[in-house]
């Protein structure tokens, strides 16, 4: 009986939050996942046990996105580990909300670094690199549809994802390789919900006609779709998985 290969997908900001939930949805689904993360290896370390103990298979890999020699190593121990790489989330990103004109050039600096120029150096590396008939899933946000004060940078920063996916995809043409985002709504993640009073992350949770926030398996449900054998008719779309938001 001949064994399947597994697919490789490396999950980007993975070892908490929504990209912890991703990687192991995806383990989960028969993948092997790489665990990207850029600062204490201890949740990605103690997230791929967690992975192996239930019979999937995990490797960690420390690189900051924004730098594009740390992705280029990434890529490099995906492929000495397992022999290529088929699937890329580019799940990274942070989130400070300021008013624009208090916004410091170090802030936006940040942002863009991170959220912009880390999806852009996953993406570069991936033309090169993913094997044909992969799939990749960039991360927007359904802040870019509400344009609430204090969103200005990020919500550029996503705009920009956007405007790499739908471009990205048809440069792509003739590999059979998927190129998506997912714009998620109001999460119940320490990212969305550091530094918001109770009342604050009640309001935000009757947002939605369904009335909660979302949780990060919501999101790991819908990448799994668009990484699956279902979703290969999909590309260059942003799916706005808010709970009807927006």
């Amino acid at each position: 009986m001949t064994q399947v290969k597994k697919k490789i997908a490396i999950v980007t900001g993975a070892s908490r939050g929504i990209g912890a939930a991703i990687a192991g949805r995806l383990a989960s689904d028969g993948f092997t996942v790489v665990i990207n993360y850029s600062g204490d290896a201890a949740p990605a370390e103690e997230l791929a046990r967690e992975i192996e103990e239930t019979g999937g298979t995990a490797l960690t890999a420390k690189a900051d996105v924004s730098d594009a020699q740390a992705v280029a190593r990434m890529f490099d121990a995906a492929e000495t580990a397992f022999g290529g790489v088929d699937v890329l989330v580019n799940n990274a990103g942070i989130l400070k909300t300021l008013p624009l004109a208090e916004t410091s050039d170090e802030e936006y600096d940040r942002h863009f670094g991170i959220n912009v120029k880390g999806t852009f150096n996953t993406l570069r590396e991936a033309a090169k690199r993913l094997n044909d008939g992969g799939r990749i899933v960039n991360f927007s946000s359904t802040t870019l549809a509400l344009n609430m004060p204090g969103y200005a940078v990020y919500n550029g920063t996503k705009a920009a994802v956007e405007a790499f996916t739908h471009v990205f995809a048809k440069e792509l043409r003739g590999r059979n390789i998927t190129v998506n985002a997912v714009a998620p709504g109001p999460i119940a993640t320490d990212l969305f919900l550091n530094g918001k009073s109770d009342e604050l992350v009640a309001q935000f949770a009757k947002m939605p006609p369904l009335e909660r926030l979302g949780q990060p398996d919501d999101i790991a449900s819908v990448v799994s779709f668009l990484v699956g054998p279902d979703a290969g008719w999909i590309n260059g779309q942003i799916v706005r998985a808010n709970g009807g938001v927006a």
